[in-house]
């Protein structure tokens, strides 16, 4: 069988990971062996943390709404609880915008949760 010697498709290899090893410190960058180690870590921690920031932006959420509830005598179970019994389909992202930026709103909000709380209430006795 022929020998293969791999010619530049092993220097466009090498290349590529040096290029993403840009910036690292040390011999991080310039070595190619503990480059590719580097690489290959930060890698694994950029697709773990994709996912994790995702549920880190939805805990900031419930956090906020829940300050904001408290502030209207509602806890964030019971605002979310009277939301549904309402039929208000107001995913937490927006919801923590308008407890932020707009009071008024987010009053108007919980005016509507609450009153379905209690009719709810109402009907079950």
């Amino acid at each position: 069988m022929a020998r293969v010697k791999r010619g530049s498709k092993r220097a466009q290899k090498r290349k590529r990971v040096l290029k993403l090893a840009k910036g690292y410190y040390g011999n991080k960058s310039k070595n190619y062996r503990i480059a590719k180690q580097a690489v290959d870590r930060s890698l694994a921690f950029a697709y773990r943390d994709r996912r994790q920031k995702k549920r880190n932006m939805r805990s900031l959420w419930v956090v906020r709404i829940n300050a904001a509830a408290r502030m209207h005598g509602l806890s964030y179970s019971r605002l979310i609880n009277g939301m549904k019994l309402a039929g208000a389909e107001v995913n937490r992202k927006i919801l923590a915008d308008i407890a932020v930026h707009d009071a008024e709103g987010f009053g108007q909000i919980v005016a509507v949760a609450k009153d379905a709380l209690e009719n709810a209430a109402s009907a079950e006795a």
